[in-house]
């Protein structure tokens, strides 16, 4: 195993030190694992998620103005505490509620649901929203019912910009709940990815193999079978994921994410394919982003995230962000 790293068992604490390091406007609560952005204003509705790492930018990387108010951090490849999101539920409640962001992931529904009691308890207004959209599998090792996946950061944006318009929480929630309902995505692994604390591939993958909707912590997808070129790799997810859901007719937001161990040439090189698979099947791409924003350690391979959009979620999606891995409108 070769990593940048000191001693394994340290990854995560030793990494939030480098992001205090790299971005002083965040606020890093090294006991709590926990990434905050600026306080939010009084009154608004503020957003918390979080899940474990390994999957960067995911989440810590979209906490700030438009996105996310906090990030819980749980180690690799391992759900956060109740304690973490509890501790991030009430350091940014302004008075108007918080909306939690969950990925559907069995650990991070059950410790969601119960930071949620717990605050609720300690008077703030919670309300929660799961992503389930990837089309690979029903169910797998980590869950019960689809992955949560790419689908997540459209979710955590697009929601991000109605609170920070200042729309009440059972608005924030309708929309997040909307963009949710209305993403697919499906991914495919060129090899494995190594867990620091394993030090070695979390599943074998021979060279002239690749996995066909692989989830983000190495979970089997739908099969196995022989190395394919970009444009057949681009035929087959693009076609997984329209047969589950009808994109045509309406504006879509493209998301094709990296795994972690893909150079950014290659991901452009296959969302050119993909765009050829959307046209033919009459999807109109109305915006693209293409880059690693949901990975899976070092894995290489990549992740396509289509989202069904209307005026409402597109206008929200350009609205101003300001995060360490997402920026635009100022």
């Amino acid at each position: 195993m070769k990593k940048l790293i000191n001693d394994p068992a340290n990854v995560l604490a030793d990494a939030l030190h480098g992001v205090a390091a790299a971005h002083p406007e965040l606020d890093v609560d090294f006991e709590n694992r926990v990434v905050f952005g600026t306080a939010p204003r009084a009154g608004r509705v503020t957003l918390v998620s979080g899940g474990g790492s390994g999957h960067e930018p995911l989440h810590s990387g979209f906490v700030g103005d438009g996105m996310l108010d906090a990030a819980c951090a749980g180690e690799v490849f391992t759900s956060p505490t109740p304690d973490q999101m509890l501790a991030a539920a009430t350091k940014v409640d302004s008075g108007s509620g918080v909306l939690f962001i969950v990925k559907n992931y069995t650990g991070d529904v059950l410790n969601f649901d119960m930071a949620a009691d717990l605050a609720r308890e300690e008077g703030v207004i919670v309300e929660s929203v799961v992503v389930a959209d990837d089309v690979a599998v029903e169910d797998s090792t980590w869950t019960a019912g689809r992955r949560g996946v790419g689908t997540t950061l459209v979710v955590e944006k697009v929601a991000g910009a109605a609170a920070a318009e200042g729309l009440p929480l059972a608005e924030v929630k309708r929309i997040a709940e909307k963009v949710a309902a209305n993403g697919r995505s499906m991914g495919v692994a060129l090899t494995s990815c190594t867990v620091p604390a394993n030090g070695k591939p979390s599943f074998e993958l021979p060279e002239d193999e690749m996995e066909v909707g692989v989830g983000i912590h190495g979970e089997p997808g739908r099969k196995r079978v022989p190395l394919a070129s970009a444009h057949d790799i681009a035929e087959t997810i693009v076609t997984a994921i329209t047969d589950d859901l009808d994109f045509t007719g309406s504006p879509v937001i493209a998301l094709l994410t990296g795994l972690g161990g893909t150079p950014l040439i290659e991901l452009y090189l296959t969302y050119g394919e993909i765009a050829k698979a959307l046209e033919a099947k009459r999807v109109t791409v109305a915006r693209t982003l293409v880059g690693d924003y949901v990975t899976s350690l070092d894995m290489a391979g990549a992740s396509l995230t289509l989202v069904k959009a209307d005026d409402e979620i597109l206008r929200l999606w350009d609205a101003p962000v300001v995060t360490s891995a997402l920026r635009w409108g100022r």
